[in-house]
């Protein structure tokens, strides 16, 4: 009797280059795409800034410190009254916790976040002189300021060409190509390994904007992205 055929274990397929390593696109990115990627936003958008009401460096850390797990909108529905009766850490000092609290219980953790800002005021005034340290350590030794605070602080005053990786720039990083990291502190190394030095002061700006209104979370808007054509998630269908 003859024997069956011999089954032969099937060799694994290799995914597509594209999908090697991350399971989405490699990394690192083609610089001609990266450098066509920033040409193109800062085309669109040439002079992007952070969306919170500020007014000086104090205003500009407390209201980056409410933000956390927060719209900027509703931070500035908060701010907007807050500022106007405690703008500098004398003020919120004299304003106090509990005085506080009124103007931001519309803001997620705000309980956590009025303690916060108490104690940051306190440090400002008493180690520094009412003024906010714009260094990176100091500015992260304050209560409720890590690094993703700092970076934007740092940038927007033009102090660094810091990118802060929120949940915006995470996601747009990663569909874009720029990252393939799995924590932000990681991504934010390969996205100032990856952006031309020209682009980096306003990378920041750029990524989460676009991630914000155009590449948004569920749907992202390709169709009416320009930069739609130079985007690998789109090209491998991951968008759908």
């Amino acid at each position: 009797m003859a024997r069956a055929p011999r089954k032969t274990a099937a060799s694994p397929r290799k995914a597509p280059a594209a999908r090697r390593a991350t399971g989405a696109v490699v990394w690192p990115p083609d610089s001609d795409r990266v450098e066509a990627i920033f040409a193109r936003l800062a085309a669109v958008m040439p002079e992007p800034k952070t969306e919170l009401n500020f007014s000086s460096p104090y205003t500009l850390v407390v209201a980056v410190a409410l933000s956390a797990q927060a719209t900027d909108v509703s931070v500035n529905k908060a701010t907007d009254r807050l500022f106007t009766v405690a703008d500098t850490p004398e003020k919120m000092l004299a304003l106090g916790e509990e005085g506080l609290i009124p103007y931001i219980a519309s803001i997620g953790l705000y309980r956590n976040k009025a303690k916060n800002v108490i104690a940051l005021s306190r440090i400002v005034l008493e180690q520094h002189g009412g003024e906010v340290p714009l260094t990176r350590d100091a500015l992260q030794a304050l209560p409720g300021v890590g690094r993703k605070t700092a970076s934007v602080v740092l940038n927007e005053l033009e102090i660094e060409p810091a990118i802060a990786v929120d949940t915006h720039v995470f996601r747009v990083s990663h569909r874009l190509g720029l990252a393939n990291a799995g924590t932000p502190d990681k991504v934010e190394a390969q996205l100032h390994q990856v952006v031309p030095e020209a682009w980096l002061p306003k990378a920041h700006h750029w990524l989460i904007l676009h991630g914000r209104y155009t590449c948004v979370a569920r749907k992202p808007k390709c169709e009416a992205c320009v930069i739609r054509d130079l985007c690998p998630s789109v090209a491998l269908g991951l968008n759908d």
